[in-house]
């Protein structure tokens, strides 16, 4: 089978979100997605990239890794911080649960990516960072 792969560091800053989401839906241009499966992947990665930033380093610098991978008609995608980790994942995945309730649209990220993905795993360690690996059939 046919695999391709990319692999990006960044700086945590919010500007880089956007970056993310553009080489991601360029990557994939390959399998040429519809228009709703590009926007659920590019919300998808959003959110992830999103995540590291504001929870994974809040006010601290820090690097980013996205890692993509195309094998067949199958996309994965890892997200990887080395932050300060969620000490619980399974609350952190709830619906509406957010460390940030004055923020607009907090507690939203996991779900969308969830919803938006065929397949979602979060592993995290406090003091040591989080993995989100995300999966999706084109």
């Amino acid at each position: 089978m046919n695999r391709n792969e990319i692999y990006l560091e960044m700086e945590s800053i919010s500007e880089n979100e956007s970056f993310a989401r553009i080489v991601v839906a360029a990557f994939i241009t390959r399998l040429n997605p519809t228009l709703e499966q590009l926007a659920d992947i590019k919300t998808a990665v959003s959110e992830a990239v999103t995540n590291a930033i504001i929870h994974g380093y809040g006010e601290k610098e820090g690097k980013i890794k996205l890692k993509c991978q195309i094998e067949g008609r199958e996309l994965r995608l890892w997200v990887i911080d080395d932050g300060v980790g969620i000490s619980d994942v399974k609350k952190a995945m709830e619906p509406l649960y957010t460390t940030r309730p004055e923020w607009e649209r907090s507690g939203m990220g996991f779900t969308f990516m969830e919803t938006f993905m065929d397949h979602l795993e979060v592993e995290s360690k406090p003091k040591e960072g989080t993995t989100v690996y995300m999966v999706k059939q084109l």
